[in-house]
C-alpha cells in the first residue's frame, strides 16, 4: 500500500539473505552436533498416511507450480518501476536463481528435520503456536542454547517471506485472471482481491487455529493435485502462438516438460487411487 512493488522487491532481498544465512548456520550446527549415522535407505511409501505426507511434501517442494505465473506478473511490475526493461535472459536467470535457491533452502529444512526432529521422541502438536514453541525448544535442546537465535530467525523469516509473497502474488494473479475472463479490468481489482484474501484467511485461521497441521496438509495436497493443470497450461502457453518462436524452448526441454507432465498426472492418479 505504501511502497508498492518496488518496496516489496527490495524488502524481499533483505529477508531472503537473512533467511539463507540463518538456515545455513542452523544446518551446519546440526551437522556438526549430530552423532548418529546417516541412513539413506530408499523407502517406497505404501500406506495412506505415508502417501498423503509424500504428496503434501511434493505440493510445495520447492514451490507451488503456479509460481511461474507469479514471476511473470512480477517481471511486468518490475519493468514499470525501472527505466531499463528486463531482457529475456535476465528474466530467466532471475527465475532460475529464485527457484534453485528455494530448492536449496528446502533441502536444508529437510536436513534439519532429519537431524533434529526425526527420532526425537517428540509428539508434535497441530496447533500453530504450540508447534512453534515445541520446535524452538527441541532445536535448542539438541543443538544448544546458542542455536536459538538462528533457528528463531530462520523460522520467522520463512513464514514472513511466504506470507508477504502470497499476499501480493495471489491478488495480482486473481486480478489478471478476472481481466482475462471478463475482458475488463476492475479499477480497484488488486485491492479487492487483497481484501478478499485477508478476510478469507482470517476466517480459515479462526476455524483451523487448533489444527494447523490439517490446514497445511490440505493446502499442499490441493497444490500438488492442481499441478498437472498448471503444467499443461504453462506448456501450451510457452509452445503456442502467444510465444514468439525465437523465445520458445528447444526440443530437449519440450521432451523434459512432457515427461514432467506425465509424471505429475501419474503421481496424482496413483495418490487418488491409493488413499
Amino acid at each position: 500500500m505504501v511502497g508498492k512493488y518496488k518496496l516489496l522487491d527490495n524488502l524481499m532481498k533483505y529477508i531472503i539473505v537473512i533467511l539463507t544465512i540463518s538456515t545455513i548456520i542452523a544446518v551446519c550446527v546440526a551437522l556438526f552436533s549430530t552423532k548418529d549415522a546417516f541412513d539413506v535407505t530408499q523407502i517406497i511409501p505404501s500406506g495412506a498416511v505415508e502417501l498423503t505426507f509424500l504428496i503434501a511434501f511434493l505440493g510445495w517442494m520447492p514451490a507451488p507450480l503456479d509460481i511461474s505465473i507469479w514471476h511473470s506478473i512480477w517481471s511486468v511490475e518490475k519493468d514499470k518501476t525501472t527505466i531499463i526493461k528486463t531482457k529475456r535472459k535476465e528474466a530467466i536467470f532471475d527465475f532460475n536463481i529464485g527457484y534453485i535457491g528455494t530448492l536449496f533452502l528446502g533441502i536444508c529444512f529437510v536436513l534439519l528435520g532429519a537431524l533434529v526432529m526425526y527420532k526425537s521422541g517428540e509428539t508434535f502438536s497441530d496447533k500453530g503456536g504450540v508447534f512453534a514453541t515445541q520446535l524452538i525448544k527441541l532445536y535448542t535442546k539438541t543443538l544448544g542454547q546458542y542455536s536459538y537465535i538462528f533457528i528463531a530467525i530462520a523460522a520467522f523469516t520463512t513464514m514472513f517471506s511466504t506470507t508477504i509473497t502470497t499476499l501480493d502474488a495471489s491478488p495480482r494473479a486473481m486480478n489478471r485472471s478476472t481481466k482475462l475472463l471478463f475482458n475488463k479490468e476492475l479499477k480497484y481489482g488488486y485491492w479487492f482481491w487483497i481484501l478478499f484474501l485477508f478476510i478469507g484467511t482470517i476466517l480459515i485461521l479462526k476455524y483451523f487455529m487448533d489444527n494447523m497441521g490439517l490446514l497445511v496438509k490440505t493446502a499442499t495436497i490441493l497444490s500438488f493435485l492442481t499441478a498437472p493443470f498448471y503444467a499443461i497450461l504453462n506448456f501450451k502457453l510457452i509452445t503456442g502462438k502467444h510465444t514468439p518462436k525465437e523465445h520458445q524452448p528447444g526440443i530437449y526441454l519440450k521432451i523434459l516438460s512432457v515427461i514432467g507432465i506425465l509424471f505429475l498426472i501419474g503421481f496424482s492418479v496413483w495418490f487418488l487411487t491409493s488413499i
